[in-house]
């Protein structure tokens, strides 16, 4: 604890110092405060839409806390439409999905292997580091 405040003391010394103390204050109303302003919060509204495009990119929607629901595959039919393979214990179920209903299409009597080569449900990490291979090589 007394390591956080002389670090804390150092730091704060250390601004103060870099600092010119007889720099006036920005006006309000000034054209470099407006542009600054203005720049800053434009910062944080493309950081908010770059986050928002990733989790819709990398798909982050919440995973099962426990596994014991897994999604196998997954499969597009539309703009909003979705065929999605569910593991559940040993059973699995073929589900089509739309934006007002959820439906079960079919009930696998052989269950079906995920490929060994690449993990059904992949981390995050697996997926940026495929997206950005993909980027790379193009």
């Amino acid at each position: 604890m007394r390591w956080l405040f002389i670090l804390t003391g150092l730091l704060s010394s250390a601004a103060l110092a870099e600092s010119p103390l007889d720099a006036p204050p920005l006006e309000p109303l000034s054209t470099p405060y407006l542009l600054k302003l203005t720049g800053g919060l434009l910062l944080v509204v493309v950081v908010i839409l770059a986050l928002a495009w990733l989790v819709k990119r990398f798909n982050l929607n919440q995973q099962s806390q426990n596994g014991l629901i897994r999604i196998i595959a997954g499969l597009s039919i539309g703009t909003r439409d979705r065929i999605v393979l569910l593991q559940i214990g040993e059973e699995q179920i073929l589900v089509g999905l739309t934006p007002g209903r959820i439906e079960k299409l079919h009930t696998m009597v052989h269950p079906l292997e995920a490929p060994e080569g690449q993990p059904a449900t992949s981390t995050f990490a697996a997926k940026l580091s495929r997206a950005m291979g993909d980027r790379e090589s193009t």
